[in-house]
C-alpha cells in the first residue's frame, strides 16, 4: 500500500520480500554509523521488518524510485515520548548509491507535509547526531530548525523541529 509519493518516490508499507534490500542498507557501517547500536544482523532487520509491517501510521516506509520500483531506503514518522513531551520524528535513511541527489530532502519535505496535511500533526521533530553535517542539512531542507540537544536513548541528540504553519 503505497503512503504517498514525490515526484520521484514512492513510499509504501514494507512487504516481506524488502528484507533482503533492508538488510543490505542496515548492515552497512557507513549508513549506521550514527546510530547508537550500530549495523544489524538478518534476524534483527527481520524483527524490525515486521514492526514496520503492523500497518500503523507512524511508521517507517520502503522507499523506492517510481520510475523503477527500485529500493532505495526507509523513511517515515516515528513517535517518541522525549522529556516527558509525545513527539513525531521524522526519519530518512537512503542508501549510499542513491545518496548526494536529494532524495532524502524529497522524501524528508513529503513527510512533513503528509505530517501536517494528512496526520494532522502539530508538531514534527529529527533527531539528529550532532555530528551527522549531511542528516542536519536534510532537516533544515525540510524546515526543521535547531531547537535543543537532549540525551535521549542513551545518546546525545540535536533536536530540530517545525510547527504546523
Amino acid at each position: 500500500m503505497t503512503i504517498l509519493e514525490t515526484e520521484r518516490l514512492r513510499l509504501r508499507q514494507f512487504r516481506p520480500t524488502d528484507l533482503d534490500p533492508l538488510f543490505e542498507l542496515y548492515r552497512d557501517p557507513a549508513i549506521r554509523r550514527y546510530f547508537p547500536d550500530g549495523t544489524r544482523t538478518r534476524e534483527q532487520t527481520r524483527e524490525e521488518l515486521e514492526w514496520f509491517s503492523r500497518g500503523e501510521p507512524l511508521s517507517l516506509w520502503a522507499t523506492e524510485l517510481k520510475e523503477d520500483d527500485t529500493f532505495v531506503g526507509r523513511c517515515g514518522l516515528l513517535p517518541w515520548t522525549i522529556d516527558g513531551r509525545n513527539e513525531v520524528e521524522v526519519a530518512y535513511m537512503i542508501g549510499k548509491p542513491w545518496q548526494r541527489r536529494g532524495l532524502a530532502t524529497e522524501a524528508a519535505r513529503a513527510l512533513v507535509r503528509h505530517g501536517f496535511e494528512t496526520l494532522g500533526l502539530t508538531r514534527i521533530i529529527a533527531l539528529v547526531d550532532p555530528a551527522h553535517a549531511e542528516s542536519i542539512g536534510v532537516a533544515r531542507r525540510a524546515g526543521l530548525l535547531h531547537e535543543r540537544d537532549v540525551f535521549f536513548d542513551g545518546v546525545n541528540s540535536a533536536v530540530y523541529a517545525v510547527a504546523r504553519p
